[in-house]
């Protein structure tokens, strides 16, 4: 069975507001693509919900009050329905949501059209390793579905980079890079070890991080700073973001469909957040249980990906639609892994019979 872990569908009505490929709600044309390459199943999602993967001017991806939200995975469950046999869906999270917003990711995964997550590997440039996400990733923990972890339609660092193509090609997959790295130092794997998470494009560069990882999680002199040298060099008493958390992200005006604002912290000052993962004590471990999608343009990064992390961590995917390469030519560059015929079984289909819960129809 082959299995595609990474399409993309939209309903017309969204091309009407938002600029997109054709590809995204020709339906017919891409099942009717997908049976004559011969896969099998594809689970589709939106890493925006019923948002916009391009800049829009005025539109904020993360104000989608619950029920456009409810209204989008309406259409996707029913497109589902009609398409049992070759269709499943994840539900769109987004990962700073507040209870409000988790509550209809929980409501929505009762489905049984939806088999995982999708969110975003930053959110207005804040990182996964914020204390802010903690909420999402013990809720996906807890409903023990996989996560597909997906570049946001404005990676952090390119809000004054004015080519679409750079934001598409070379921005996402540096924003999935550092997402991912991200969620391995921040010590998510180890405070909820059921987490079950798929890089897309690749994983970006995953597979060349174990060792700056590795360096990254060593102590290192403060440099002058004062204090005391600690793992991940921060100075004990000094100032900064706690080890993991990145960048502090810049206050915000609450908008529609924006989290609730926090508590403000005793005597003033920034609103008090929740407390941080701990540290991961080993993150390349961490790093080595991520799974990575194959929707990259590149047979060397398959390879780098199929050595490094090894072909059971490594799954069909296509990014089909709205990416165009013909679907045969991506099912030829896993034939043509320097891996055995049974290894490159798991990676077209075996992974994702075990990674996910297929059995039911909806």
């Amino acid at each position: 069975m082959i299995i595609d872990i990474h399409g993309h569908l939209s309903p017309p009505e969204a091309a009407e507001r938002f600029p997109m490929p054709p590809s995204l709600t020709d339906v017919d044309g891409m099942l009717a693509a997908r049976a004559q390459a011969g896969i099998d199943l594809t689970i589709i999602g939106s890493p925006v919900g019923a948002g916009a993967m391009a800049r829009v001017p005025g539109v904020d991806n993360y104000t989608q009050p619950r029920d456009r939200l409810r209204a989008f995975h309406s259409w996707m469950s029913g497109l589902i329905a009609a398409h049992p046999d070759q269709l499943r869906g994840y539900v769109y999270a987004n990962p700073f949501g507040d209870d409000d917003h988790l509550e209809g990711v929980r409501e929505t995964l009762a489905d049984p059209a939806f088999v995982g997550l999708i969110t975003n590997s930053s959110v207005h440039g804040e990182q996964l390793g914020s204390p802010r996400a903690d909420s999402f990733f013990a809720l996906a923990a807890e409903l023990g579905v996989p996560v597909m972890v997906h570049p946001p339609a404005e990676p952090a660092g390119t809000e004054q980079v004015e080519d679409p193509r750079f934001v598409e090609l070379i921005g996402r997959f540096g924003d999935i890079t550092t997402g991912l790295a991200m969620i391995a130092f921040a010590g998510w794997l180890e405070k909820y070890p059921e987490l079950r998470l798929i890089g897309a494009t690749g994983g970006g560069a995953l597979a060349l991080l174990p060792e700056r990882l590795a360096a990254a999680a060593r102590p290192r002199e403060s440099h002058g700073r004062g204090g005391t040298p600690v793992a991940g060099g921060r100075a004990a008493g000094g100032s900064g973001p706690p080890r993991g958390t990145g960048r502090a992200a810049p206050d915000r005006p609450a908008r529609e469909g924006s989290p609730t604002p926090r508590t403000p912290a005793p005597g003033g000052g920034r609103p008090a957040a929740p407390p941080p993962a701990a540290a991961a004590t080993d993150p390349v471990a961490a790093l080595r249980r991520m799974y990575v999608d194959t929707s990259t343009f590149s047979a060397a990064h398959l390879r780098l990906n199929a050595e490094v992390l090894g072909p059971e961590r490594m799954l069909f995917g296509t990014d089909s639609p709205p990416l165009t390469a013909p679907l045969e030519d991506l099912l030829r560059t896993i034939e043509k892994l320097p891996i055995d015929a049974a290894a490159q079984q798991l990676v077209l289909g075996g992974n994702a019979e075990a990674l996910f819960d297929l059995r039911s129809r909806p």
